[in-house]
């Protein structure tokens, strides 16, 4: 990999003095950009949305040709959530911006699905509601082909999925069996996340954003076209 990669510059997108210069000589732009655990207090706004317009900031400046974006499926319906509503706030400015563009929307991915083998490792699986809502993760090297073909792709706004549609049950079961274990799968009742999320608020917005983000996820149908 290192062989393929002509020269790397390093820079902050949420300290916007950082990137000048960055895209010079750039055809393409490709970004990725969220924070999930980061605990350094910058919020969904600052990075998913402020990072990623600076960097389209200095995309623009530099004449880039097209920018290529990574926010989730279904994301306009979805912007009652912090995370959803900073990738969709910049959505719109990419739209705005006068650059070729194009927005993938993954539903989820494999790694994702490794926080319920670790719980099925540590002995039992705790699914929100009763896990019946499906999903098909899509593996990040799958997703890396799909942000390759939307370079030259006419697609502006691409929805992707994985090969196979499981229900959140199943995975767990999976997950188990795996393992060799048997299936322990206790399910949390979604007014009982509510309370949760309600609570975690109280010390920490931005978990409790993550919290709701999963628990939103978990409980409608997240199915994307296979790829």
């Amino acid at each position: 990999m290192k062989e393929q990669i002509d020269e790397i510059r390093i820079g902050e997108v949420t300290k916007p003095e950082t990137l000048k210069g960055f895209c010079n000589g750039i055809d393409v732009v490709f970004s990725s950009i969220g924070i999930t655990k980061q605990r350094d207090r910058l919020t969904f706004k600052d990075v998913d949305y402020q990072g990623n317009k600076n960097l389209l900031d200095v995309a623009k400046q530099a004449g880039v040709r097209k920018f290529v974006y990574v926010s989730v499926l279904d994301g306009p319906d979805l912007c009652h959530l912090e995370i959803v509503r900073a990738h969709e706030d910049f959505v719109q400015e990419l739209k705005s911006s006068g650059l070729d563009y194009a927005v993938l929307r993954p539903t989820g991915y494999f790694s994702d699905m490794g926080e319920v083998y670790e719980m099925a490792r540590k002995g039992r699986v705790y699914l929100i509601g009763p896990g019946n809502n499906r999903v098909n993760p899509i593996h990040g090297a799958d997703l890396a082909v799909s942000c390759v073909d939307a370079i030259e792709g006419t697609a502006q706004e691409v929805n992707l999925g994985g090969p196979e549609a499981m229900t959140w049950r199943e995975i767990a079961e999976l997950a188990f069996a795996s393992q060799n274990k048997p299936a322990r799968i206790t399910s949390v009742p979604a007014w009982v996340m509510s309370f949760v999320i309600f609570l975690t608020r109280l010390f920490s917005r931005h978990s409790a954003e993550l919290l709701a983000f999963f628990t939103a996820m978990a409980t409608r149908d997240v199915v994307g076209p296979a790829t």
